[in-house]
């Protein structure tokens, strides 16, 4: 069974250690069919997982755009897109990573797009598990770069101004009528929500799914350029993820069992 895993919220969250954790949590599960994927033009995923990408989607597009009268013979555009974007995939042994790369320039890069997300639609189908890194704020939502979702984890920090933002983040993706199973609002950097963001979220109808705290081996570990899946068993930030991730039905409560994903019309929060 496929399963996609997306994180977003106000940059500066988190949100590339939690999708780091998330995927140290799969494998630790036992997971081994996973596609971590890098949709943030900062580029900081693949560090955080002790890699270093070299090929990044949005030069490929690039490259398409200027080869477009020099393809190879008998190969469509279409074609060239998907097996470029396919040698992309850094493999390890125990993952796999694809980094998006930077933002479009001048030009139009529509047709390029649509083929590259479908692209990145047929590959990840080959995966269990997909985990992305969304970039920062709402755009990727807006323009509905982001594909089919089976949990949004969506990421605030303690302070209201980031819980505001989480809501809009929330309400966007109902009126998009975006494709998301099951969307979880969590606070970071935190062991418990502060009273004014627990009355907001009440005011707007979303629960609170969980916390994950502030961790000072996961800051020393980023600190120090090192990998974050190199936490400790029993580090705390990343039992929490664990604990999210076996609320959202992705892991079970117990070590490594899978349940299964709810409908798609099911949803933990109510934007």
């Amino acid at each position: 069974m496929h399963t996609t895993i997306a994180v977003t919220g106000k940059g500066g969250v988190g949100k590339t250690a939690t999708s780091a954790l998330i995927v140290r949590a799969l494998l630790d599960a036992g997971k081994e069919s996973i596609l971590a994927v890098d949709a943030d033009p900062n580029l900081n995923f693949d560090a955080a997982l002790g890699l270093k990408a070299t090929e990044f989607l949005g030069c490929i597009r690039e490259e398409a755009l200027d080869r477009q009268d020099d393809l190879p013979a008998g190969m469509t555009k279409t074609d060239f897109l998907t097996y470029r974007a396919q040698e992309a995939i850094l493999e390890t042994e125990r993952f796999d990573f694809l980094a998006m790369g930077r933002p479009e320039g001048p030009g139009c890069y529509c047709y390029a797009n649509n083929v590259l997300r479908r692209a990145i639609d047929n590959l990840s189908k080959a995966y269990d598990h997909l985990v992305v890194d969304c970039e920062a704020g709402l755009e990727h939502f807006s323009r509905r770069t982001t594909g089919d979702i089976d949990v949004l984890f969506v990421l605030t920090d303690s302070s209201l101004r980031s819980a505001e933002t989480v809501l809009r983040v929330v309400d966007l993706v109902a009126s998009l009528k975006t494709h998301v199973g099951r969307s979880l609002v969590v606070v970071t950097r935190t062991g418990d929500v502060p009273e004014p963001i627990r009355q907001r979220a009440a005011e707007s109808g979303v629960e609170i799914a969980g916390t994950i705290p502030e961790d000072t081996e996961v800051r020393d570990l980023d600190d120090s350029g090192q990998a974050l899946l190199g936490v400790s068993d029993a580090n705390p930030a990343l039992q929490a993820v664990k604990a999210l991730l076996a609320k959202a039905g992705v892991l079970g409560a117990e070590n490594g069992t899978e349940q299964v994903t709810p409908p798609r019309s099911e949803a933990i929060v109510d934007g």
